[in-house]
Parts: structure tokens; sequence; C-alpha cells
């Protein structure tokens, strides 16, 4: 009662993914241009990132939650941060080959891979 070493009453520190640590993923990822910086390297570069970052699994084949999950929602929104860390380290040329509406990382990831 009233202890100071009481914390029943404080709320849960909030964890932040580590994902959401990264500003600019070119800081870290070169683009893909397909001549000064190749597609094997772009992917090793990439995963290495991905697997820094905690999200892997959004590239690697792994399924998500479904829908009606919980973290359906969580998954949803690092998934499109992935999605942009792949759209925004393509050169123009090969972004506009890759990208499509409504797309998740994974699709992406596997679109890319079948150009190269």
């Amino acid at each position: 009662m009233g202890d100071k070493g009481d914390n029943t009453n404080k709320p849960a520190p909030v964890v932040l993914h580590p994902v959401y640590t990264v500003n600019n993923i070119q800081h870290k990822v070169r683009v893909l241009d397909g001549t000064k910086v190749t597609c094997s390297s772009w992917v090793k570069l990439f995963h290495l990132n991905a697997r820094g970052y905690k999200v892997l699994d959004h590239i690697d084949g792994t399924k998500p939650p479904a829908k009606e999950d919980p973290n359906y929602e969580s998954w949803a929104e690092i998934d499109a941060i992935v999605l942009q860390w792949i759209y925004g380290s393509l050169s123009d040329e090969i972004l506009v080959r890759i990208i499509e509406p409504e797309s998740t990382a994974l699709e992406a990831w596997t679109r890319l891979k079948k150009k190269f």
C-alpha cells in the first residue's frame, strides 16, 4: 500500500520495434540500379538490414498473421515500412517494373527476384 517499490499502477513500457528507428534506408542499403549495384550485392545488404531490424520474416516466405489476429495490424504497418524500404532502394527504371498497388513486401521481393 503506497510503498515506493509498488509498481502495480504503472503502465507497461511501450517497446518500439527496431524497424521504426530507420530514418532513411538508402543510408544502409545502396540503390539497386543493376550496374553499379548488382542485384546479388543489393540482396545481401538488404538481408543484413532485414535481419538486424527484425523484419526478415517479411521477405523470407513466413506467413503473415491472419487478418483476425490481434497482431495483424502491427504486422501490416511493419510490412508497409519494409515495402517502402524495397521501393525506396530501387532505381527509377527498376521500380516501375516492380511496383504494384496493394502489395506486400514479400510479393514485391518475389517480383524483384523473378526480374533478376
